[in-house]
C-alpha cells in the first residue's frame, strides 16, 4: 500500500513541474514589434506643357566634298618636283602634282608642229600671186608661231575659195594633229585643280608609271560633307539650307553645318532618306565621326522627359498628396535619352527621377517639404 502511496505522488509531482514549466515559459513571451513604415522620399517636377523642339539625331563620317583620285593617262618615269609626294603634303591651285618625264613625246610633237609650220610656208607663194587679199592675214599667222609655246589658232577662212584652198594642202588635218598631240603632252604633268593636301601616295619619284595606275588621292581640306540617314517620316521636314547642330563622340566640340542636298528616293531596306551636312571647319579632318541633330519640327502642348521615367504600357508616375499614382500619357517621339509626351495635364507633380520599387500606391516624400503636407508645387527636388 505504502509503495502504491509513493507511486501516486511522484506521478503528481512530474505533471506538477511539467505544468509550472509551461506557465513558467508562457510568462516570458514578448509581442512582436511591428515594422516601420519606410517612406522614400523623391525627386518631382511640376508640369508646364509648352512647345517641344523634335530634334533627329544621326551620325556619319566626314568626307571631303571635293576629291580627286589621281590617274595615269600616260606612260613614263616619274620625275621629282618641288615638293615630294607624299602623303600630308599640302599644295596650292596650280602647283604640279606629278609630272611624267615626256622628253620623247615632246619631240615628237615639235617634229608635227615644224610640219605644219612649213606646211603652211610652202602656200604662202601661191596666196601672194592668187589671193593677195588673204595673204597679209596668213604672214600674221606664221609670224606669231612659236614653236616653243602651244599651237595658234587657225585664221578664220572668209570664202568657200580660200577654205577649199586651205583645205587642199591638208593645213587643217595637220592643225588637229598638233593639237591633239599637244592635249596629250599636257597630260604628262597633273597639277593641283584647288588647294589642298595629298592623302594618299602609290608611287614613288624614279618610278615607271603605267597608263591606268592609280597614283593617289587629293583633297580639298576647307569643305566637308556628312552623310545621315533620316527616317522618312521626318523627309518631308528637311529643307536644304536648314543649319545643323554638330559634335565629336565626347561632346567637347561643337560645330554647325548646313543641309546641301537632300536624296529623292527612299531606300527601300532601311526606309530612310539621305541627307548631305555640309561643315567647313579648320580642325576637322576626313573620316571623323560627328553626330548631328536635325530640327525636324516642333511638338505643341507636349513635354520631355527623361525614358527612365516611362513606365511600361505608357505611363508614368506622379504625386498626389504624398502617394504615387499612374497616368496614361501618348509618347510622340523617342530620342536615345528623352521621349516627347503629351496627354499630361499642366500642374501635374511627376516624378523628374526613377524610384527603385516604386508603384501605385506607394507613401512618398518630396524633397524639402514635411511628411505631413501635400506636395502640390515642386519643381526639380531630390531622392535620398
Amino acid at each position: 500500500m505504502r509503495k502504491i502511496i509513493l507511486s501516486v505522488l511522484g506521478l503528481l509531482l512530474i505533471v506538477g513541474a511539467v505544468f509550472l514549466a509551461g506557465k513558467i515559459i508562457d510568462s516570458k513571451t514578448r509581442p512582436k514589434p511591428r515594422p516601420a513604415k519606410v517612406i522614400k522620399t523623391v525627386f518631382v517636377d511640376t508640369i508646364q506643357n509648352q512647345t517641344v523642339p523634335i530634334q533627329i539625331s544621326a551620325n556619319g563620317n566626314l568626307t571631303a566634298k571635293r576629291r580627286l583620285e589621281l590617274y595615269a593617262e600616260v606612260q613614263g618615269i616619274f620625275k621629282g618636283g618641288a615638293k615630294l609626294f607624299k602623303t600630308g603634303q599640302t599644295y596650292r591651285k596650280g602647283q604640279s602634282l606629278i609630272r611624267i618625264d615626256a622628253s620623247e613625246y615632246y619631240a615628237s610633237v615639235q617634229s608635227a608642229k615644224s610640219n605644219l609650220y612649213n606646211q603652211i610656208t610652202a602656200i604662202m607663194p601661191d596666196l601672194r600671186l592668187d589671193y593677195p587679199e588673204i595673204y597679209d592675214k596668213w604672214q600674221a599667222y606664221l609670224t606669231s608661231f612659236d614653236m616653243n609655246k602651244a599651237t595658234p589658232k587657225l585664221p578664220e577662212t572668209s570664202s568657200d575659195k580660200e577654205k577649199y584652198f586651205i583645205t587642199g594642202r591638208n593645213i587643217y588635218t595637220s592643225y588637229y594633229n598638233v593639237k591633239n598631240l599637244e592635249q596629250r603632252l599636257a597630260k604628262y604633268t597633273i597639277s593641283a585643280p584647288f588647294d589642298g593636301v595629298l592623302t594618299e601616295a602609290l608611287v614613288n619619284e624614279g618610278t615607271l608609271i603605267r597608263q591606268g595606275q592609280k597614283l593617289g588621292e587629293y583633297i580639298d581640306t576647307d569643305v566637308y560633307e556628312m552623310e545621315v540617314a533620316v527616317g522618312k517620316e521626318y523627309g518631308d521636314l528637311l529643307k536644304v539650307g536648314k543649319p545643323v547642330a554638330l559634335s565629336n563622340l565626347n561632346n567637347t566640340k561643337n560645330f554647325t553645318g548646313t543641309v546641301t542636298r537632300i536624296n529623292g528616293r527612299v531606300d527601300q531596306a532601311t526606309q530612310t532618306i539621305t541627307a548631305f551636312i555640309e561643315v567647313k571647319e579648320p580642325s576637322l579632318k576626313e573620316g571623323m565621326y560627328l553626330e548631328a541633330n536635325l530640327d525636324a519640327k516642333k511638338e505643341e502642348n507636349a513635354i520631355e522627359i527623361d525614358r527612365s521615367l516611362l513606365q511600361e504600357g505608357n505611363k508614368i508616375f506622379v504625386v498626389r498628396d504624398s502617394i504615387l499614382d499612374v497616368v496614361d500619357v501618348n509618347p510622340v517621339y523617342f530620342s536615345d535619352k528623352k521621349v516627347v509626351l503629351k496627354g499630361v495635364p499642366d500642374q501635374t507633380i511627376i516624378l523628374s527621377k526613377s524610384v527603385p520599387g516604386a508603384y501605385a500606391g506607394m507613401l512618398v516624400s518630396v524633397y524639402g517639404t514635411k511628411r505631413s503636407a501635400p506636395s502640390n508645387k515642386v519643381n526639380r527636388n531630390a531622392v535620398q
